[in-house]
């Protein structure tokens, strides 16, 4: 159909078929029909027939004939993967052999369903009605399992509709040896085509569970509109923090360094200064290991943002509730990932603690030892310039993810450059930074008007230089927000358009987010392209002022 198209007629097409009768699944009726089309398109048929051998440019019968092609294409059966055969459970051609309620005849706990499995009960051919209408039976079947009540049988149709193009815009139809041929055959075919598959572009948005219909005054409010988020997105606001911390006494032991609002605490032991922080991150991702990995370079932050060199960790888990077995291989997978990744940094895990909640965090406490000087917010000055070492917007994706609106390869770059860990950036910034910090759950406007405060100067952000994720920009501008993002918004005193994606993104809250850095002017090219030679995605996006405050420069 498509050669005629293109007015192209000067081709021959020949079907070899290795049974003596062509079509043997179909009835009599569809298969004269059928083969008439063939005679009407001038394709030839060779039955009963072997292929010895296929060229670059003919193809060689078993009886010694040569046809030339400049294509060809070859059509088979179902076959099952050969690793099937391993597994004990499969019939003489490699099929997986099941039952009536589709579980293996030699292990009654595993199912096989599709092409892979063989019906004993019910031989049928491979095709795919079978396998749509096992599904429903192996979900009760599922259920059965887990709920304790009986499994139910499948029994599969003797007979299904076919309906088969014709070349052209016609069809076959046939079904329990009925033949129906034309036009309006065709347009059945392709209705139900492309229905199909756009269940696989068309995907509905999941529906929010109905709330109950009595429920204490206040409830809406209290709980919020829109689902709590996890990673940085779920710390407590800046502000409702600030009101506990500020009442707290100082600290009266002089073996204790740190002012406040450093990233860690800064203690001196005989004679030497070590740093120690605690972090932990309520899980956004349903892999325990990928998510052990970011919870541990997001512990780390704090150690490189104050120029330290980590030492040991601490472990701090809660496990939602499981078995047992379930549990051990949970905690496995998260220790082995979290010692790569301290281990990688030079520190080890030296013990820790695990409890039961209702779902997986996270967390560690790192402790640092202090080299020539531990960084903290207090030291930039007017004329720095500000460097930061990774993009914003990863709170902005994670939130966007739980309502099912992110593109799949902007959740999977996020979760890369989280896992990215800050060791490189925090040995090329440490020897020169005035004031540096890491870019964690109060946004980048947040983190850097606390060094701003603590510095006694002022600011300007270049908004065009700011590097954001893939996808970030898009979802702020539908209006996707982390669940901090309001108080981290309130708590920063700027003036922004609040319809510019990017200017939104600066109170987004970052889980093991970059590092902000302000560097002397002189310095801060050359430690730049140190950066972006070891792989770092660093950018300058501002610089320090006199005076007070954060700007924008447009």
């Amino acid at each position: 159909h498509n050669l005629r198209k293109r007015r192209i007629t000067s081709v021959n097409i020949t079907i070899l078929e290795a049974a003596s009768e062509p079509l043997p699944g179909i009835g009599g009726g569809a298969r004269q029909a059928l083969l008439r089309h063939l005679d009407r398109l001038g394709v030839s048929l060779i039955t009963g027939i072997e292929v010895k051998k296929i060229g670059s440019e003919n193809v060689l019968l078993a009886d010694g004939r040569e046809i030339v092609s400049g294509l060809c294409i070859g059509a088979a059966t179902a076959r099952p993967h050969d690793w099937l055969a391993k597994t004990g459970l499969t019939d003489k051609d490699g099929f997986i052999e099941v039952g009536p309620t589709l579980a293996t005849l030699k292990d009654p706990l595993i199912y096989a369903v599709g092409d892979c499995a063989a019906l004993t009960h019910a031989p049928r051919p491979k095709a795919g009605v079978f396998a749509v209408r096992e599904a429903p039976v192996l979900y009760d079947n599922l259920k059965a399992d887990l709920t304790g009540r009986k499994r139910k049988p499948y029994r599969p149709q003797n007979s299904y509709l076919k309906l088969i193009s014709t070349g052209g815009k016609g069809a076959i139809a046939d079904k329990a040896g009925l033949k129906l041929d034309g036009a309006l055959l065709w347009k059945w075919k392709d209705h139900i085509d492309r229905k199909f598959m756009r269940k696989f572009s068309d995907y509905p948005e999941m529906d929010v569970p109905e709330l109950p219909k009595e429920r204490v005054k206040g409830f809406l409010a209290e709980i919020g509109e829109e689902p709590l988020c996890g990673g940085c997105g779920a710390k407590i606001a800046s502000s409702e923090l600030t009101k506990v911390l500020v009442n707290l006494p100082a600290s009266e032991r002089k073996d204790i360094l740190s002012k406040p609002g450093d990233d860690a605490a800064i203690l001196k032991t005989g004679g030497v200064e070590q740093v120690i922080t605690t972090d932990h991150l309520r899980s956004f991702i349903s892999d325990p290991y990928r998510m052990a990995k970011i919870a541990a370079v997001h512990a780390l932050g704090d150690i490189w943002a104050m120029g330290a060199t980590p030492q040991a960790a601490l472990a701090s888990l809660v496990l939602p509730q499981m078995r047992a077995s379930m549990q051990v291989n949970t905690l496995r997978e998260i220790m082995e990932a979290a010692t790569d990744v301290f281990r990688a940094a030079g520190a080890d895990i030296v013990g820790g603690h695990s409890s039961q909640g209702a779902e997986l965090t996270i967390g560690f406490t790192v402790t640092g030892l202090v080299g020539a000087r531990a960084i903290g917010l207090d030291g930039a000055q007017a004329g720095d310039v500000l460097i930061l070492t990774k993009p914003i917007g990863n709170g902005t994706i994670l939130a966007s993810e739980m309502r099912m609106k992110a593109k799949g390869e902007w959740v999977e770059q996020a979760y890369g450059m989280m896992e990215r860990p800050l060791d490189k950036a925090a040995t090329i910034l440490a020897p020169y930074a005035h004031a540096m910090t890491d870019v964690t759950g109060f946004g980048l406007a947040g983190h850097l008007q606390n060094i701003l405060a603590a510095s006694g100067v002022g600011a300007v952000l270049n908004i065009e230089k700011i590097p954001v994720l893939a996808g970030a920009c898009e979802l702020a501008g539908q209006g996707v927000r982390s669940s901090i993002w309001a108080a981290n918004r309130a708590a920063v005193v700027i003036e922004i358009n609040a319809e510019n994606s990017k200017e939104i993104l600066l109170f987004d809250p970052q889980t093991a987010g970059g590092l902000l850095a302000a560097l002397p002017v002189d310095k801060a090219q050359t430690c730049l392209k140190a950066l972006t030679d070891s792989g770092e995605a660093a950018t300058i996006i501002g610089e320090c002022t006199d005076g007070s405050g954060l700007k924008l420069l447009r």
